[in-house]
């Protein structure tokens, strides 16, 4: 039985990393298609702290939408999703300071994002099936 519950947890992680995935490209897509018929330019070198912080949106929307289809309450979602904004929200700012190189700052974003998902995750346990 712990193992089944185990295996819950981690389909469920890999569920919420898909939802994340699908948020980014589905809603990143959308925008970048939407900025496409606009004069507004969407270069990682020329706005990188506007591009980390619809990163951090695109993927927290896609897992809000998944966390809520699974039947998650409101605080829960929340939780996850400052998870996810954390790392855009510490990066900004070194990003302002050109403390940090754009590209590196997202894949330090992305990279961050999955340990504190699993943070969240182990912390609400029971939600997730552990």
């Amino acid at each position: 039985m712990h193992h089944v519950r185990h295996h819950g947890f981690a389909r469920h992680y890999v569920e919420m990393i898909l939802a994340m995935l699908a948020g980014m490209l589905v809603l990143g897509a959308a925008l970048r298609g939407v900025l496409a018929l606009t004069d507004i330019t969407y270069d990682m070198s020329r706005q990188p702290r506007l591009i980390t912080l619809e990163m951090a949106f695109t993927m927290s929307a896609g897992m809000a939408f998944w966390m809520r289809r699974r039947g998650h309450a409101w605080p829960g979602i929340a939780e996850m999703c400052g998870a996810m904004f954390l790392p855009a929200l510490i990066l900004v700012p070194l990003l302002s300071l050109d403390a940090v190189d754009p590209n590196a700052a997202m894949a330090w974003e992305h990279l961050a994002m999955l340990p504190l998902m699993f943070a969240v995750m182990l912390r609400r346990r029971t939600e997730y099936g552990a």
